[in-house]
């Protein structure tokens, strides 16, 4: 009897064991509510901004980089196409959100040598035209205005897809560009022992945004 009983609590153990690494069904269902890859579509978007962020980067004493993110920023896409190919993009970030994890700095950059947070708190983005560049890569171009100065700019950009989300549709993209901060009036200058500049004129923007369908 008690050889019986083991058995049974080993073969009711191997059962448990194996059902709790089988998939489910209804855990699969559940799965693809939360997440279910899609193509393109059309639509309005407005940024999600917990899970997007927008960075830069830019050489210091000419060896190495600093980084910094703004942290207040908001933008939309409406397209009528489902490959992108006609979208118009608005994007703002607010310019006293700037962040280096050091406050001098970035009270340095909020100045009249860099931004002029005080009279010029936003800078602009406006697209003009969103070209498909094979796979799943676009170039972005539009207008990017700092301070006082608009001029054309043109990102490379990455589309990561789009997905269905508790009931939502979300996209993804990546756009990069390099700008010179002198065409832009963040004009502070100043030459190491070497020659070259402690801060580079050529600053690199990333941007990452996640999109939800209005």
């Amino acid at each position: 009897m008690k050889k019986f009983f083991t058995a049974s609590l080993a073969i009711a153990a191997l059962v448990v064991a194996t059902s709790a690494f089988t998939p489910s069904k209804n855990l699969d269902a559940a799965k693809d509510e939360f997440f279910v890859s899609l193509p393109g579509e059309a639509g309005k978007w407005v940024i999600d901004k917990s899970h997007s962020n927008v960075k830069f980067s830019v050489t210091h004493l000419v060896v190495s980089e600093v980084e910094g993110n703004f942290k207040m920023f908001d933008g939309n896409m409406e397209n009528a196409k489902n490959d992108f190919s006609d979208a118009k993009i608005n994007f703002t970030v607010d310019v006293n959100s700037i962040n280096t994890e050091n406050e001098m700095r970035d009270k340095h950059l909020k100045s009249d040598d860099f931004f002029n947070a005080e009279k010029f708190p936003a800078m602009k983005f406006q697209s003009t035209s969103f070209t498909p560049a094979g796979g799943n890569k676009y170039k972005l171009a539009g207008n990017l205005t700092i301070r006082d100065v608009t001029k054309p700019v043109v990102f490379d950009v990455t589309f990561g897809g789009t997905a269905l989300n508790m009931g939502k549709t979300k996209a993804g993209f990546k756009a990069k560009t390099t700008i010179n901060r002198f065409d832009y009036n963040l004009k502070w200058d100043k030459a190491t022992e070497a020659g070259g500049l402690v801060v580079s004129k050529d600053v690199e923007l990333v941007v990452n945004v996640e999109m939800n369908k209005a």
